[in-house]
């Protein structure tokens, strides 16, 4: 069977789960033209940093994807998965042991800040980039709604208890992902 082809049976089911994502957590009305004013080149710098990243190591499109998720699952889409300045951090969680992506994220924030300081969030950098590592293997695009805050605290225990585990039963995983506002189709396509 083509790789390919598997990928983009599923490629809708992520469009719907991304925009699901997208909103969970969020009280503010986020737009895709939050910074067209205040930093009119912040998407294309964060979509060359996810290109050249997903050049180099294809599967670096699904660890920013799972990366996003992963952040939207704990407390919203905030960056709190980010944060690594504190000895507890979601990062070193159990469920996020191993993961990759933070330095795609840490570049494109470093190059995003070269030309805009201070202007534009982690939590946008890393939905932007989660959609345009979709969009750099031939997967969707979608408009992303702009204007997040950054998280100021992590929430490992809160990561540890509410991120899915391998060690669950079926009714379990369905439950978990209806209480984020998921269907069983978010979680199939999000579990890989």
């Amino acid at each position: 069977m083509d790789p390919h082809h598997s990928l983009r049976t599923i490629y809708p089911y992520i469009i719907i789960l991304i925009l699901s994502l997208n909103s969970m957590g969020c009280k503010a009305q986020l737009s895709p033209t939050f910074y067209d004013s205040t930093c009119p080149n912040a998407l294309t710098v964060i979509r060359t940093s996810v290109r050249t990243a997903v050049s180099r190591q294809r599967r670096m499109a699904a660890l920013l994807i799972r990366l996003h998720f992963h952040d939207c699952f704990v407390q919203g889409c905030d960056a709190s998965i980010l944060l690594n300045d504190t000895p507890t951090t979601e990062r070193t969680t159990f469920s996020n042991v191993g993961f990759g992506g933070y330095e795609v994220i840490d570049a494109a924030k470093s190059a995003v800040e070269n030309i805009c300081p201070g202007i534009v969030s982690c939590a946008d950098i890393l939905a932007v980039a989660a959609r345009d590592a979709s969009v750099s293997v031939g997967g969707p695009s979608w408009s992303v709604g702009l204007g997040r805050r950054d998280s100021t605290a992590a929430y490992p225990s809160q990561a540890d208890s509410d991120l899915p585990r391998a060690d669950q039963d079926l009714q379990s995983l369905i439950s978990d992902f209806q209480v984020k506002g998921l269907s069983e189709r978010d979680m199939v396509a999000l579990s890989g």
